[in-house]
């Protein structure tokens, strides 16, 4: 029997890069018994992002879009919890789990950094504290609490100047995830609006503010054209070449000079490298981590880079952008290439050029850029449903959203709050002391009661 140790597979982030390279490697390597492959991330599932916005505006419910990773994988070792440090010199992962943050460390022989993006807020005054974002179900499930909240008090509010800033809402970003946020909440409000009798359409305000000349520019001018019409006769207000500057109370400034009253504003306007790769002693540019065309970082044998935070040339003098299905099929590379490694071959160059991209700009509309090909309006929204169908993990998720979209072809869409909020509750002194001090106003009451 050898003593020899398993060849250790450490993969950072369960974003689309690092699922994706564990369920290849889960395919190629993990049932053979000298290699260990473990999966390190926060969460225990796999969120299907391009699906978000369809939460917030109560399409679908959050269950819908994510799947277990436990699952997904059977033979990869997964760790939920925090990431604290990477030490590349030792080839040690230090990780903590539980709310005591129970520290374990993890070696590597080969370590795939998938660690993703986060949201950049910039130096705006006030955004920080006010600001939502739209990257977690979290985000989805707070903003669509916040739509409904805004409703529920606005229908009883009865000073016109209090109930505007309740009734609008202002997106930052004109890219794929500003628009299809505008645009789904924008039908989500207006459907509810029918629940709240003292409501109209006429208070409602949606504002769409993008600093570039057109929405959606990686569509080209024509479709960033056609979804910026669409949005305005829908009633969304967009603004092109102005950027939020100020966030103060309900009140947003804009660098036009105009301000905005709203108590909701959405932040989609930029994203920043994850803060972990700051220490790392790893040729970056703009934060993203340097990589060869194989997905390997060329200072440090062993270290892969996959997805958002990767820097990886794309063949044609350019660099791979950083979109989900870029993310996932580079996953599958670098694990091609570690079970190569492995093997004593040669490891396989990234190449794949972008199939196309798609937006949904709500009530049944769409614009989709495919192989070349453009396509707006139904067809376009059609095929983003379907194309993104196709992509969802598991049979299982795949069955739940088809029957929540057809559900919604006959009912209204639901206006629940998810809150996490524990029932109320009284402990047993609390009960007796109620009790006694109940008794003893009662008795005080006697005492003093006017005889008849």
């Amino acid at each position: 029997m050898s003593n020899r140790e398993p060849t250790r597979i450490v993969i950072l982030g369960g974003g689309f890069g690092g699922v994706y390279a564990a369920l290849e490697l889960e395919r190629t390597l993990a049932r053979d018994p000298g290699v260990e492959v473990t999966l390190v991330c926060r969460d225990n599932f796999h969120l299907f992002t391009p699906m978000l916005h369809e939460v917030a505006a109560s399409d679908l419910d959050f269950t819908d879009i994510v799947n277990p990773i436990r699952k997904l994988l059977r033979r990869v070792r997964l760790f939920v919890g925090d990431i604290e440090s990477i030490d590349l010199e030792t080839k040690r992962v230090h990780v903590s789990h539980g709310d005591e943050h129970h520290h374990h460390e993890l070696e590597f022989d080969h370590l795939v950094l998938a660690l993703g993006s986060i949201t950049n807020l910039g130096n705006v005054p006030g955004l920080a504290e006010r600001a939502l974002t739209m990257r977690t179900q979290g985000d989805a499930i707070l903003l669509r609490n916040r739509l409904i909240e805004n409703l529920e008090t606005a229908d009883f509010e009865c000073c016109a100047d209090l109930r505007g800033p309740l009734l609008a809402v202002v997106v930052a970003g004109g890219g794929f995830a500003g628009v299809e946020t505008v645009a789904a909440v924008n039908d989500f409000v207006r459907e509810a609006l029918r629940f709240y009798p003292r409501l109209s359409h006429m208070e409602l305000r949606m504002i769409l503010v993008h600093s570039g000349p057109v929405i959606l520019s990686e569509l080209g001018p024509k479709l960033g054209g056609y979804a910026q019409q669409k949005l305005a006769e829908r009633g969304i207000e967009v603004r092109l070449g102005t950027r939020v500057t100020a966030v103060d109370g309900d009140r947003v400034r804009l660098s036009d000079g105009t301000e905005v009253r709203a108590r909701t504003l959405v932040w989609t306007a930029g994203n920043a490298p994850n803060p972990l790769l700051e220490g790392l002693p790893c040729e970056t540019d703009r934060g993203r981590i340097i990589a060869d065309r194989c997905l390997r970082s060329p200072e440090w044998p062993g270290v892969w880079v996959v997805g958002d935070c990767a820097r990886v040339p794309d063949g044609r003098g350019g660099f791979c952008p950083p979109t989900a299905q870029h993310a996932l099929r580079q996953g599958k590379r670098v694990a091609q290439n570690i079970a190569a490694a492995l093997r004593g071959r040669e490891p396989r160059p990234f190449e794949f050029k972008t199939l196309g991209q798609l937006a949904a700009i709500g009530r049944r509309a769409g614009v989709a850029r495919i192989l070349g090909f453009q396509f707006s309006g139904f067809l376009a929204w059609w095929m983003w449903r379907t194309i993104y169908l196709a992509k969802l993990p598991r049979f299982e998720k795949k069955l739940r959203v088809m029957l929540g979209w057809t559900l919604d072809l006959v009912f209204s869409r639901d206006l629940v709050q998810l809150t996490t909020l524990r029932a109320p509750t009284v402990s047993h002194a609390e009960a007796v002391a109620r009790d006694a001090a109940a008794r003893s106003a009662g008795g005080a009451a006697a005492l003093t009661r006017t005889p008849e």
